[in-house]
């Protein structure tokens, strides 16, 4: 039997670590377990997006070395999740909540559009202290 490559389980361990925990942490700011959307949402604190990617950095790290191509590649992927978490997703997420507002001014007839979320740059760096522990983890825990 084949193991599971510690590539794969970085990136998977880095996804349900972070959006578990906006879960849990939603769930105590409002005392109620109900609200499982937490689970698929972007945005809010940490970044998911990021801490998916920086698992899977943190693990390449260390398996393959921080001299080698596929770190390379995947700092640069890493990078550019980051930046477009806090740059472009958080900007069109103000925007669309811009959008929602002038359309009820207005009483517009149209579909409300959908706001999603970005991050916050503090919500970024904590989801790569996320990614960076998981992958951590995922290392010692597969070698």
């Amino acid at each position: 039997m084949t193991p599971l490559s510690p590539y794969l389980i970085a990136i998977v361990a880095g996804w349900v670590v972070a959006q578990g925990s906006k879960y849990v942490v939603v769930a105590f700011k409002t005392k109620n377990l109900r609200d499982i959307r937490q689970l698929y949402l972007s945005g809010n604190m940490p970044s998911a997006h990021t801490a998916t990617a920086f698992a899977l950095l943190t693990v390449v790290g260390y398996k393959d070395g921080v001299e080698s191509g596929l770190f390379g590649l995947a700092a640069l992927f890493t990078a550019i999740v980051m930046y477009d978490a806090v740059m472009v997703r958080r900007s069109s997420g103000e925007q669309g909540i811009a959008l929602q507002q002038l359309m009820k001014e207005v009483k517009s007839l149209a579909v409300m559009p959908r706001a999603a979320k970005g991050h916050t740059p503090l919500e970024v760096f904590v989801g790569a202290l996320v990614g960076c522990l998981v992958g951590i983890v995922v290392f010692f825990a597969t070698n």
